[in-house]
Order: structure tokens, then C-alpha cells, then sequence
């Protein structure tokens, strides 16, 4: 199965990581803050775009490096969008 390291920007300007298996999905779900779906922090914080996405093979791949891009600042983490794009 193939895993995505996301990340998010919020309507406040913050950058939200996470992970999972389909990204559009996983965004809508952060949108729509049904329970038991979305994260806490992006109920609070609506996002209004995918900022970056990244592809794994594994899942221990893709959460070894959301834990490392969670660590990082703001402006690393948009120097990774950057070289993204």
C-alpha cells in the first residue's frame, strides 16, 4: 500500500502534517470535521489547501518523516513546498 506524507496550510496561515493513504480524502475529512474523522487541531483551524504532498512505500517510511517534517520550522517547511513545485 502506498502512504502520503501532507501537509496543509490553514485559514490562521499554520502548517499542518499528517499522513495517509489518499490525500483528497483525507483533506475532505479535515474539512468536513465529522467525528471520529479530521484531526482536532484542523477543527479548529479549517485548512483552505494542500501545501505538499509526498509519496511511501511503507507506513513506517511515511511516519518516520511526517515526525521529521513536524520538527522542522515554518520556513523549512515551506522551503520543502518550494522545492516541491
Amino acid at each position: 500500500m502506498t502512504y502520503f506524507v501532507y501537509m496543509l496550510e490553514t485559514e490562521k496561515g499554520t502548517i499542518y502534517t499528517g499522513i495517509t493513504t489518499d490525500v483528497l480524502r483525507r483533506y475532505n475529512e479535515h474539512l468536513t470535521g465529522i467525528a471520529g474523522h479530521g484531526a482536532k487541531y484542523t477543527n479548529a483551524n479549517k485548512p483552505v489547501k494542500i501545501l505538499y504532498t509526498k509519496e511511501y512505500e511503507t507506513k513506517s517510511e511515511a511516519m518516520k518523516e511526517e515526525y521529521r517534517i513536524k520538527r522542522l520550522t515554518r520556513a523549512k517547511k515551506l522551503e520543502l513546498v518550494e522545492m516541491q513545485d
